[in-house]
């Protein structure tokens, strides 16, 4: 008892060690971040779908059409794009509730009256926003206290509007971070200049102007992080924001006022050519022009979608943790309950993101997932090599004992069978033993008597084998098996009979051999007795022998002793248990067997009745 608590505590104390192992690594995985594009790519394909669009936002495009028409778009001149914002104010009551610029007018250029020209057109018409943009870069940094630090996000330089039009417009920069696989999720909410003036973002600075244009109040502040950076959620694909309205359109008078009157205006690049698109995170096949970015993360202000990401260290904890529980529940446990656990598991645990989601969370939607299906795969696999050990042991300790068809009903038991260890049974006990043997090996060279006793073995064993026994053991030229263990066997006690005779039938054809090739024969004398004994593997963990033990074996082993060649003693146990069915005959208690008190009968058996 105190060995197997021992074993027991043993396992479970590496189970629980196997466990903090694998928690620690995939806690270490996530904590690295070096499966982030994975991860990301997971939270693209479970986050980002498309929304129905409300129709506020309306695009007017710098497209192929419009170039097509008018040149290209450095040659347009900023008087033209004057004509732009003119066309769409020249009816007040029609005019845009925001009009914005994807465009940067920065510096003075070779046209004053073009550029003045512009600035009045904004400076005359409902709010118009125009684009600036920081540069960032790498730069050496000192502390208050003279020490120095590279600050890897440093603005290195800052471009915005010429001077008029700075005064007659409102700014927002339209700069944009990549995540490291090149894949646009995030937008930058301001930035700061070196002077501490903030620079809100482009659609930040619309957006904030249409709640003021339209009495609404500019609630939606995303949460950021140290560097102003935020999740967008897309809400809708490329393509989806535009109606197919172009600048040269708007200018010749086709597109009705009605359709951007009160509304927001974006009008920007919209044509491949012009290098102002990008992969984003809702379509990572198709290219997303910057004014559908800047209109899919207004909306998410105007509709106050924006999320926020969870931050890494309860991700990290919630994975080390999961991934612990998980590797101690798939331990020794069944097929069927580790694929419902991982089903459970990993579906429950996209249901918690797609809700927290709704709820304005971003959960991390790979690592859980993955542990818990690694684990599974590995429990799955460690089963199937555990159990094809436990078979190659099971077979290894049996094969030698019992017939082909035992060994497998073993392998459908477990492996408990071939523990050390031996339980309380009822067996049938077969001894044979070589009469004649000796005598014969005296006169015998060494080679021959190894042949003959082989010869004699090999037939003992197939006789034992055929009726579905267990091969004990070999002692010299004595054969001992039992019939009823390792797993209990319908009418054991008969076929223990029948081996005998089977022995005894087939010793015939070797007797002639021998008879003819050595001029000497040998014959069998057999006993077999019924009742209880111990039974199984008993011996030492490196070297244990499965056998049969107690008063059963030992009467056996007397009857065989006394029994002539060529007949089998059976005890009264066995007789009364084969009455009608093997004829006997008594001997009484003529047969004195060694270590049995007077009056023990004796029968042998002289013929099967129902063969």
């Amino acid at each position: 008892m105190k060995k197997d608590t021992t074993r027991k505590n043993t396992s479970a104390w590496r189970t629980l060690l196997a466990g903090f192992l694998a928690a620690a690594v995939f806690a270490g995985i996530c904590a690295s971040n070096i499966m982030y594009a994975q991860d990301a790519y997971v939270s693209d394909a479970l986050y980002q779908h498309p929304e129905p669009l409300d129709g506020q936002i309306v695009l007017i495009n710098i497209d192929q059409k419009s170039l097509d028409a008018l040149g290209p778009f450095p040659t347009w001149g900023r008087a033209l794009m004057g004509d732009v914002i003119n066309t769409l104010n020249q009816d007040p009551e029609q005019a845009p509730a925001v009009t914005a610029l994807d465009v940067l007018y920065v510096g003075a250029s070779d046209d004053p009256e073009g550029d003045a020209y512009l600035a009045e057109a904004c400076a005359n018409s409902t709010p118009v926003v125009v684009a600036c943009a920081g540069t960032f870069g790498s730069q050496l940094v000192e502390n208050e206290d003279g020490s120095f630090y590279m600050d890897d996000y440093a603005l290195i330089a800052y471009d915005e509007p010429y001077e008029e039009l700075k005064n007659a417009t409102w700014q927002g920069h339209i700069n944009s971070m990549f995540d490291g696989d090149g894949i646009l999720r995030h937008g930058i909410w301001q930035i700061d200049l070196p002077d501490g003036e903030e620079i809100p973002s482009f659609h930040r600075q619309i957006y904030e102007l249409y709640c003021e244009q339209t009495g609404q109040e500019a609630s939606t502040v995303p949460y950021t992080d140290s560097n102003y950076r935020y999740y967008v959620p897309y809400r809708a694909m490329p393509g989806a924001y535009s109606d197919g309205y172009s600048v040269i359109d708007l200018l010749n008078g086709e597109i009705d006022p009605s359709a951007y009157a009160g509304k927001i205006v974006l009008i920007g690049p919209y044509a491949a050519g012009m290098q102002d698109d990008f992969t984003t995170a809702i379509d990572h096949a198709g290219k997303m022009y910057g004014i559908e970015y800047q209109a899919n993360m207004l909306d998410a202000l105007i509709h106050g979608t924006t999320k926020r990401e969870a931050g890494r260290l309860p991700q990290i904890l919630a994975v080390f943790i999961v991934t612990l529980v998980w590797a101690l529940l798939f331990s020794k446990r069944s097929l069927r309950t580790i694929i419902i656990g991982w089903a459970v598991t990993v579906g429950g645990y996209i249901g918690i993101c797609l809700m927290a989601y709704q709820k304005g969370l971003v959960l991390s939607p790979l690592y859980i997932p993955l542990a818990v299906t690694v684990l599974f795969i590995g429990s799955i696999a460690f089963g199937y090599l555990r159990a094809a050990l436990e078979k190659r042991r099971v077979t290894a300790t049996f094969q030698r004992y019992v017939a082909p068809e035992i060994v497998a009903e073993l392998l459908k038991e477990g492996s408990d069978a071939a523990a050390l260890g031996g339980k309380l049974c009822d067996i049938a006990v077969l001894f044979v033993d070589i009469r004649g043997f000796t005598t014969m090996s005296e006169v015998l060279e060494p080679e021959e008597v190894v042949q003959i006793l082989n010869r004699y073995l090999t037939l003992t064993s197939a006789c034992i084998f055929d009726n579905s026994g267990t091969l004990d053991k070999f002692v010299g030229d004595c054969t001992m098996a039992f019939w009823g263990a390792p797993l209990p066997q319908e009418d054991s006690i008969y076929k223990a009979v029948k081996t005998a005779f089977d022995m005894i039938e087939r010793s015939a054809d070797v007797q002639r051999e021998l008879e003819e090739k050595f001029g000497r024969t040998v014959s069998f004398g057999i006993g077999v007795h019924y009742g209880p004994a111990v039974v199984g593997n008993i011996g030492a963990p490196n070297r244990m022998d499965y056998t049969a033990i107690g008063d059963t074996v030992n009467t056996a082993a007397r009857l065989e002793a006394n029994a002539p060649g060529g007949c089998i003693y059976v005890s009264h146990a066995v007789a009364e248990a084969l009455e009608g069915r093997v004829r006997f005959t008594s001997l009484g208690d003529t047969v004195p067997l060694k270590g049995k008190a007077a009056g023990f009968e004796v029968l042998r058996a002289e013929e099967l009745l129902d063969k």
